[in-house]
């Protein structure tokens, strides 16, 4: 049995961490007006192409989108498109048309100025974006350091806050009382909870959330194979459907 439980296990590791890099495929759904999921595309830095060989961006995609939008499709009458999610770099005039953006491993993340004059102009038009899924340095990726500095390239003088369970985004859909209740699937200590607000102004509408030293949407990605408790995937996805839709109110 041990032997058994160990060979499964080396399986799972050359499955998900000994892949050779490559680029995903992906498809955008032409804009119609519905609610699509739109995932934010980076150059990695080193060494994030570790998780099955893929960019740090692509972690996860797309069975973290899918589950979350049909969840959404579910619990509201958003009616997202569930069939697909666009894929867009931070310069792509097209991501204009779509209010909520998501960016995993930003740890990972690199950013020409270009994209940091045209990601700027987009939160401050009306865009909100998500940050998820980093940590301290990891593998070699710069962690909180390399995402604030890039932050602050997109929105200089801006201010990252801590948030506290009272503000709206965590009252949008679903009532989240408490940090306390977030489950973390693999993160050490506690998940952490940050925004970026309009002009610093904390009355004002939120530009973007991060989430920080966790991995919310590793719920959403593997919510169907029965690795977690039923319980704690429900609670990221309250998380991720009150994103959604404070993203899409404010």
């Amino acid at each position: 049995m041990a032997i058994l439980v160990l060979a499964v296990g080396a399986a799972a590791q050359r499955r998900y961490f000994n892949q050779p890099p490559h680029e995903p495929d992906t498809h955008n759904i032409p804009y119609d007006g519905r609610f699509t999921f739109a995932r934010l595309k980076f150059v990695s830095g080193p060494g994030g192409y570790y998780y099955r060989g893929l960019p740090a961006w692509a972690h996860g995609y797309d069975e973290a989108e899918r589950n979350l939008t049909s969840i959404m499709n579910e619990v509201s009458n958003v009616s997202p498109h569930i069939d697909g999610s666009n894929v867009l770099t931070l310069d792509d005039p097209q991501l204009l048309r779509y209010p909520v953006a998501y960016m995993t491993e930003a740890g990972y993340w690199t950013m020409t100025d270009q994209e940091a004059a045209a990601f700027r102009a987009y939160l401050l038009k009306g865009g909100f974006v998500i940050f998820d899924d980093f940590r301290g340095n990891f593998r070699g990726g710069g962690g909180w350091e390399n995402f604030e500095t890039n932050m602050l390239r997109v929105l200089p003088g801006a201010r990252i806050v801590d948030l506290d369970p009272k503000h709206p985004i965590f009252h949008s859909f679903f009532e989240i009382d408490s940090f306390e209740i977030i489950p973390q699937y693999y993160d050490q200590g506690a998940p952490v909870f940050r925004g970026i607000f309009e002009n610093n102004d904390p009355t004002k509408r939120l530009l973007a959330m991060v989430n920080f030293n966790t991995d919310v949407s590793n719920y959403w990605e593997f919510s169907a194979t029965g690795l977690k408790p039923i319980d704690e995937s429900n609670q990221a996805y309250k998380l991720g459907v009150n994103y959604l839709v404070y993203g899409l109110t404010h």
